[in-house]
């Protein structure tokens, strides 16, 4: 499944391209075969990304109380850049401002940050 999932990701020739639909049924594959609450947020990033963005916050929303996510940066990130597509930006902020204060990592901190200051400069 993992494999199917990165081929279905290399195949596209741009990312606009990449066959989302098929990536989320692959993780839901891979969700049933290997359980965990990373593959759960990648199904609801790949979900979101083909177009149903609700699906994917209500994954998110269900993985909110599992404490394996507490500290993972990744998470937050991918929760509040689905808040934020949904017009929820207070929202978006919180989950924001936790993935900047998790993350390791100083460009996807930078990239946080950006997201984070239009979110607040729309809100004026």
């Amino acid at each position: 499944m993992q494999a199917a999932i990165a081929a279905a990701h290399d195949q596209a020739a741009a990312p606009a391209a990449t066959d989302w639909p098929r990536i989320a049924a692959l993780y839901a594959r891979l969700a049933i075969l290997a359980p965990s609450p990373v593959v759960e947020l990648n199904r609801a990033v790949a979900l979101a990304m083909s177009g149903d963005l609700e699906a994917g916050l209500a994954i998110l929303d269900g993985l909110g109380g599992d404490a394996r996510l507490a500290a993972y940066h990744p998470f937050h990130a991918a929760r509040a850049d689905l808040l934020r597509r949904s017009g929820r930006s207070a929202e978006a902020a919180v989950a924001y401002r936790r993935a900047i204060r998790l993350t390791a990592n100083p460009a996807e901190a930078a990239v946080l940050r950006e997201r984070l200051a239009e979110i607040e400069a729309a809100g004026r």
